[in-house]
């Protein structure tokens, strides 16, 4: 392993709060085997991606989420069209479905996933990027490659911390891959991911971190109860604002969550979310939808 590999300390040993509130075994057996369901259909249909509407997308990543037994509550601005950097902060594997559910883009990915069992087949056929991690020496060649997807128009999503955190703590955004929107003169579309508890604090019950297992972390949040899943989308950072990748990673890096509009679906719920800002009650605005 590369010594400039990102890694975070973060393990389930010393960072997995202890159980919450959970749900009986044979609904969270139930909720592991429409996920299954959910996840084989994709893959299924995976050849045919793109003949399917952007909306539709969105609406089956939704569903994965909740299958899992995660409700979804989505803020803040609409998110951009066109060549866009989709970047957020990397917690669990429900990020993925998650950043989705907000524009489907396409993944880069750790190149270990494209020999997954189900996802590897997955990801490659919905168009993800692969990464040696590894090889310092690929790294301009994968920037290269991001920057001719972003000029053809397409979103590209990114976890620039490299490795997976708990909620708890957080790394910094490694900036390599910002170069890319900087060579391809595109915006940046920063995501905030968390979440919480039914009682509304945080949780690290989604958390997949260190040694951990994806079937243990499968469990732990099919048995979880009341766990929700926290999507903010932040405003744009348009092309130009920032002149070197430096810059552009610290803007781009999670800020404390705001409540300041409210995203409703357009009718029938497909296609880009359409926004309303939400009147304002002692300096807060609103939340938007929960799924």
């Amino acid at each position: 392993m590369s010594a400039w590999l990102p890694t975070a300390p973060c393990t389930p040993a010393a960072c997995l709060e202890p159980a919450g509130p959970t749900v009986a075994a044979p609904r969270a057996v139930l909720r592991l085997a429409v996920l299954a369901a959910l996840v084989l259909a994709g893959v299924a249909l995976s050849p045919l991606g793109g003949l399917f509407p952007a909306g539709w997308v969105r609406s089956w990543c939704r569903a994965v989420v909740r299958a899992a037994g995660v409700r979804i509550r989505f803020t803040g601005s609409a998110p951009a069209e066109g060549g866009v950097l989709l970047v957020a902060n990397h917690i669990s594997w429900l990020d993925i479905p998650l950043l989705a559910a907000v524009r489907p883009a396409r993944m880069l990915a750790k190149s270990e996933i494209r020999r997954w069992p189900v996802a590897g087949g997955l990801a490659a056929r919905g168009g993800a990027l692969f990464i040696e991690r590894d090889r310092l020496r690929a790294l301009p060649e994968t920037v290269a490659r991001i920057g001719a997807a972003l000029r053809a128009g397409a979103a590209v999503a990114v976890f620039p911390e490299g490795s997976t955190w708990c909620g708890g703590a957080r790394g910094r955004f490694r900036r390599a891959v910002f170069q890319a929107a900087l060579d391809a003169r595109v915006p940046v579309q920063p995501v905030r991911l968390s979440y919480r508890d039914a009682g509304g604090g945080a949780a690290t019950a989604a958390a997949f971190v260190g040694e951990d297992t994806l079937f243990a972390s499968l469990w732990r949040v099919a048995s979880a109860s009341g766990l929700v899943a926290e999507v903010e989308v932040r405003p744009l950072i348009p092309a130009g604002r920032h002149h070197d990748r430096r810059a552009l990673a610290r803007a781009a890096e999670p800020r404390p969550a705001t409540r300041t509009s409210v995203i409703h679906r357009t009718p029938g719920g497909h296609g880009a979310p359409a926004v309303r800002r939400a009147p304002a009650a002692s300096g807060a605005g609103g939340l938007i939808v929960n799924m």
